[in-house]
């Protein structure tokens, strides 16, 4: 008899138990150990796998969700891919309420996977009937059979990270991790990771990246959510300007704030240096691991891990493009950094 073909059934038993990589030549001068888990191993390229995959099978075990059904939800991007990625295996069609932030990449991409993507101004606000969040909303409304993922008010959200990416990072640093650094969007990545973390020691520090921008870090610090801290920045997936309640503060022992510029730059040097093609939220989480070390925050005892959430390749058309770069100020036209404001 022939040895069986050894084939998965889908793709979707590739989700999670992505490697931990030794970061060495972009932290080569700040004190401590630095790993990166690297999300973009996941196969739709990022952690957002997660999170579409606990939810939907979520639905599907509670009656919600039956085959021929509609899924809607409001994304920067990568939630959506991974959404329209398990709705084309399990047979949904998908509609996306997408960031006018979202690279083209991005939107491209969701468009390539089939799902009905409409684009929203990103600058509004919230409650803004032009917003993402209100478009899906209403979307979910007027198609009956939908459900709407809701990811910035869904605990599963929190749920997904606590029951995988926690416990991953827990045993493949054989419970040795003392810091870990993460983006906080719609809060689930880190909060999850983060309460996971807490109940196995709870002297693991918890350390959340904020954008310029957002009002996040205020918001913890303080409790009040100040609309002067509101502004335009160019970072997907990073900040907001609302309270996401898929966030819990209570986890993250303090917040770091990074410059769209410099998260950019810090990008393209990890591709450059480790090999590993990152997008923009892992050059913001490491620039903010380079700013902590810059003011001798980490001792040579520490083992921090980063997360890496996701692919370079949606990005290939603002931080991998000189040409964007360029517009933004990020650049002069002969490739050399400079330090200048914004371009709104």
């Amino acid at each position: 008899m022939p040895e069986p073909i050894k084939a998965l059934d889908n793709l979707l038993s590739l989700i999670g138990h992505t490697p931990i990589v030794k970061l060495s030549k972009t932290t080569e001068s700040f004190t401590g150990q630095f790993y990166a888990k690297v999300e973009a191993m996941n196969p739709g390229q990022s952690s957002k796998d997660r999170i579409a995959l606990h939810i939907i099978e979520t639905a599907e075990k509670e009656g919600r969700l039956k085959p021929g059904d509609t899924i809607v939800e409001t994304t920067s991007g990568n939630t959506g891919f991974s959404i329209a990625m398990v709705s084309a295996v399990r047979g949904y069609k998908c509609v996306l309420a997408v960031s006018s932030k979202s690279s083209p990449d991005k939107i491209d991409m969701l468009r390539a996977m089939g799902a009905e993507v409409h684009v929203c101004p990103a600058h509004v606000s919230a409650d803004d009937p032009r917003s993402y969040y209100e478009v899906a909303k209403r979307i979910h409304q007027e198609r009956p059979g939908s459900i709407y993922i809701n990811q910035y008010f869904n605990p599963l959200n929190i749920e997904a990270h606590y029951r995988s990416s926690g416990k991953e990072i827990w045993e493949q640093t054989s419970g040795a991790i003392t810091h870990l650094v993460a983006c906080s969007g719609t809060g689930g990545t880190i909060s999850g990771i983060g309460r996971y973390l807490k109940e196995k020691n709870p002297h693991i520090k918890i350390i959340g990246v904020d954008a310029y921008g957002s009002i996040l870090k205020k918001y913890h610090e303080t409790g009040v959510v100040d609309p002067n801290e509101i502004y335009p920045y160019r970072i997907e997936g990073l900040g907001k300007n609302l309270i996401p309640t898929a966030t819990d503060f209570s986890v993250i022992d303090q917040f770091v704030k990074v410059t769209d510029q410099e998260s950019a730059h810090m990008a393209r040097s990890i591709s450059k240096t480790e090999g590993i093609f990152v997008g923009y939220t892992s050059g913001a989480a490491l620039q903010a691991v380079k700013q902590l070390s810059e003011q001798g925050y980490f001792s040579p005892k520490d083992q921090v891990v980063v997360i890496f959430p996701d692919h370079g390749s949606r990005y290939m058309s603002k931080i991998y493009s000189d040409e964007w770069m360029i517009a933004q100020g990020f650049m002069e036209a002969e490739s050399k950094p400079v330090a200048s404001s914004l371009v709104n």
